[in-house]
This record gives structure tokens, sequence and C-alpha cells, in this order.
């Protein structure tokens, strides 16, 4: 990397603090403003947020290694990813925003009361930690990969950068700035594609050199009975992350609720094919990479064929995509520390600014504890390891018993905490005692239908012993479609303000990105992409002018 590569990661760096800074006046007006973006966001920026935060680096570092060691296995495990936004769109979406909860700790407050809400507020705090541990120990990887610094001192750097911009912007800090690391993360993947498509000899010379195998969707490791349980477990990690529930609540209606998934969906379907196309092509550049160091194929593609500066282009889409994921959760931490146990449960009568104070400050400790457990991550077996067993272990015993909630009038609040008690400790037992104890190791097929289907079955056998006993309790009232509801005037306010910094944003990423692209050698896709970035965000500010001025054409009339 030359020094012109660190200037472009510093700039962008730069860039993701200064717009999250920009919203912290907006969103310290209220608990509303910080927790809840005002409640009624523009569904596409949710959708974009929902996409870029749902993967991170882990993307490139995980999917990168299966994709360089399998093939066209990584795309067939990521699709399932597509399949699983119309599921949630069908289905669980429009559910969300029916019940008038801003998030899912209110809902599970005002259906099952406060012990189902507690339990399941520190259960999720616990997973967030690890999840977001393991998502900046990713791009800490990559980034250690092309730079001279340690692997800690790149954790550290990243992890403070996202600290400080989502203690101060709050849901629309991070809103805002997802949207635009998406801008960054989608031009540096594309300009990947040709030149290592050229470095390799053209597509049809990839074709025929690569592995046996290679283009099959499915091996022995990753079976058609995998890609079914992981399938299941999308569909419960999309629609029931606590992180990914907001973003179908702080829209305004139903319909736009499933419109964030639908898009969601599309995005998942197109994607993959882009992103795991460079570690593929790497592995007939390079076959010789064993064991971890496939983590660092992608990054080692780009190191040898991109010039200059837009190396530190593709860092920045990376370093984006992790903050994006990591910001998502951390935000989510800090609103279900702030609101639903220091202010529902030790401080009750806490003024709005005083729970809005806690929250940035847990922001920092929470932000500091996933630091420091990324930099263990190669402790316990790597990042592959850690991602798929968190996954597999905490996704379906946490989600599942809340999602299946949304559709039965027969779960109760002990029903929810023992399943999830239960399979929690069923599935801890055969991935740590078993193999001491019983000498039975789950292959990960298994693994992952046990982590997601056993809470599933014991979720039916509650639900046909009260459908026996004809037991019913009382059901959280769905609120009234609210398409036609009045949109009140401070949530278009900060809507208008919001899509303004998106846009300018935008369009100084993209006379950045057309400016590396013109120093570059071949930078012509670069500078083509970023002339189209500018062209799209100059669009999306002048139709909000003539908005703004039809109007207010309308109020004087």
């Amino acid at each position: 990397m030359t020094k012109l590569d660190f200037g472009v990661m510093s700039i962008f760096a730069i860039l993701m603090v200064i717009i999250g800074l920009v919203f912290t006046v907006q969103s310290s007006k209220s608990s509303k403003s910080f927790f809840e973006a005002g409640g009624q966001t523009p569904w596409w920026i949710n959708s974009l947020s929902l996409f870029i935060s749902y993967f991170s680096a882990a993307t490139f570092v995980v999917w990168g290694s299966i994709a360089y060691r399998y093939g066209l296995v990584a795309n067939a495990i990521q699709f399932t990813m597509c399949l699983s936004g119309f599921v949630t769109a069908i289905f669980i979406a429009g559910r969300w925003k029916k019940t008038g909860a801003a998030t899912a700790a209110e809902y599970l407050g005002k259906r099952f009361g406060k012990t189902a809400k507690q339990y399941y507020s520190y259960m999720v705090l616990l997973y967030s930690l690890v999840s977001t541990a393991a998502i900046l120990y990713a791009v800490g990887k990559i980034v250690y990969v092309a730079t001279p610094f340690s692997l800690e001192a790149c954790i550290i750097a990243i992890g403070v950068t996202i600290i400080i911009y989502t203690t101060g912007g709050g849901l629309w800090g991070v809103l805002a700035t997802d949207v635009v690391q998406f801008v960054i993360l989608s031009a540096s993947v594309i300009i990947i594609i040709p030149l290592s498509l050229t470095d390799v000899g053209g597509m049809q010379n990839f074709l025929q050199k690569a592995p046996g195998k290679f283009f099959e969707p499915f091996n022995q490791e990753y079976s058609v009975g995998f890609m079914l349980a992981f399938f299941v477990y999308q569909v419960v990690y999309v629609g029931g992350n606590w992180s990914y529930v907001q973003r179908y609540t702080s829209v305004s209606t139903t319909k736009n609720a499933k419109k964030v998934a639908y898009l969601f969906g599309a995005l998942y379907l197109v994607a993959p094919i882009i992103w795991m196309l460079p570690p593929m092509i790497y592995r007939v550049i390079n076959p010789g990479l064993q064991g971890t160091e496939a983590e660092g194929a992608y990054m080692m593609l780009c190191q040898k064929i991109l010039p200059a500066g837009l190396i530190g282009l593709v860092l920045s889409g990376m370093i984006a995509a992790t903050a994006s994921k990591a910001n998502t959760t951390i935000n989510t931490a800090a609103v279900i520390f702030a609101q639903d146990i220091y202010k529902d449960i030790f401080f009750k009568n806490s003024s709005e600014k005083r729970t809005i104070l806690i929250a940035r400050i847990f922001t920092v400790l929470f932000g500091a504890a996933t630091v420091f457990l990324a930099i263990l991550v190669p402790a316990v077996g790597g990042i592959v390891k850690v991602v798929l067993s968190t996954a597999n272990i905490a996704g379906g015993s946490l989600f599942a018993p809340v999602i299946y909630s949304l559709f039965s009038k027969r779960q109760t609040s002990f029903s929810l905490i023992f399943i999830s008690v239960t399979s929690l400790a069923v599935s801890l037992f055969f991935k740590v005692l078993s193999p001491k104890l019983l000498d039975i190791t789950l292959s990960l097929t298994m693994e992952t239908l046990l982590g997601v289907c056993f809470p599933i079955l014991l979720l039916l056998v509650f639900e046909l012993y009260a459908y026996v006993t004809k037991k019913e309790i009382p059901y959280l009232q769905i609120v009234t479609d609210n398409s036609n509801a009045a949109r009140s005037a401070e949530a278009i306010k900060q809507n208008i303000f919001g899509i303004r910094v998106i846009a300018l944003s935008t369009i100084f990423v993209g006379l950045g990105i057309a400016i590396l692209g013109a120093v570059a050698e071949n930078g012509a896709m670069a500078c083509a992409i970023g002339i189209i970035i500018m062209a799209i965000a100059g669009s999306i500010l002048i139709k909000q002018r003539m908005n703004a001025t039809k109007n207010a054409a309308v109020n004087t009339v």
C-alpha cells in the first residue's frame, strides 16, 4: 500500500465520523429521534441500511474463503439470504409494523411482560457482543493483510472510529452512514471484477483452469441439508434480529415495512455473484493458500491487481460494510440497555436527555468490549468457526420464539423463555461437551439443523398442548394498518435533512472515486462509476428541492 491508499482510507473514515456527528444535535432532541429516527424514515433508506448492515468484511473473509476453496458453494449459501428476504417480506416484516411497537423489546414487554422482555434483552446483548466482535476481527484481518500494522492495532483503530460516530448520531446517523457506506462498497467491489478477469486471462481461461467441482453449488460439508437448515436460520435472523426489526418498525406503514425486506432480497439476488467472483478467480491465479490463509484471498487479489489509491478505496469499502453492521448492532445494544434495562428496571423516571446520555455512554463501553473480544478471535479457532458456531448455537433459540409469537395466540412468557433456555443448553451441550463426554461431534449440517429446528419443534409442542387444553392467553392487540397515518412535521423535517446529508455525502464520494480513477493506472472503470454516483446523488437533491418547492406552493395556496 502507498501513502495515497492510506490517504483515501483516512478521508473516507473522517467522512463517516462527520456524517454521524452531523446528526448529533438532531438526535438529542428526543428519545424518539435518537432511538427511532422519528419513526417514519424512507423505506429505501431502511432497506439499504438493512442490506449493508446484514453483511460486513466477514462476508469477504468468511464466504470469500469458502469461495476460494469451494467455488460456487459460497454463492449457494448466500442465495439462502435472498430467499429469506422475500419470505420475511411476505410474512414477517408487516407483522412487526402492525404490533405498533418501535422495537422487539417493546413488543415483548407489551405482549409477555417484564420477565420475557428482560431475559431476551440480556441475551440479545450478549449475542450482539460476540457477533460484533467477530465482525471487527474480520475487517481487522483484511486491513492487517494489506498494511504494515499489527492485527490488534487495526481492530482498535477501526473500532474507535465506529464508536465515535455511532455515539453521536443515533439511528439517523446509523442510517445515513449505512447508505453512504453502501455506495462506497458497491463501487469498490465492481471495480475489481474487470481487473481480476484481465489478470486471469479472461472469463474463458478462468472457467477452463478452475478446479474440478468448482461450479457445483453443494459439497459434502455444505450439503443440501445444510443449505435448507441455513435458509430457515436466515429467515429467523432477517425477520427476528432486533437490529433489523428496527428497520421494519421505523418506517411509516406496513406496506413500506414489506418493501424494506423485498429490496433486501432483490439486492441479495445479485450482489453475491459480484462479491464471490474475485476470490474464485484468485484460486486460479494462486491455488496454494492453506487453512486460514484463505481468509485473506480477497485482499491478496486486490493487492495484486489494483493500482495505488484504489486499494485504499476497496479497503474503505470493506471497512464501510463492517462499520455498517457493527454500528447497527451497537446502536441496538444501546437502545436495549438505555430503554429496556436502565430506564425500565432501575430509573423509571429518568428524563429523555439522561436516557440518551446513558445510551451514548453504553455505546462507548459496549464498543470497547467488542474490540477486546475481537482481538481474542484467533484464540478460539478463527473467524469461520466463530461466525457459524455463534449462529448455530444462539440464532434460532433467541429469534425463532419471538417471531413465532407474532403468529400465535397461545405462546406465553414461560414458553418463550423455556424454549430459548432449553435450545441454548442443548446446542451448547452438543457443541462443547458431547465431543468429550460421548465422543459425538455433530457435522456442520447437523449443528445447524439442531440450532434452528429444535426450538421450532418445541414451539410446535407448546402450540399443540395449548390447543388440546383449549388454553389461549390474551393476545397483543394488533394496531390498525396505518397506511394513511398522518406524518408528523418533525419526522418529515428529519427525513428531508437526512436525505440531503446522504445525497451531499454521496456526491463527495462519487467525486473522490472519479478523481482516483482519473489519476490511477487502469482507472477508467472507477472514473465512470464515480461520475454515475454523482449523477444519481445530484438527481436526488434536485428531486428533493422540486418537492420542497411544490409543497411550499401548495401550502401558500
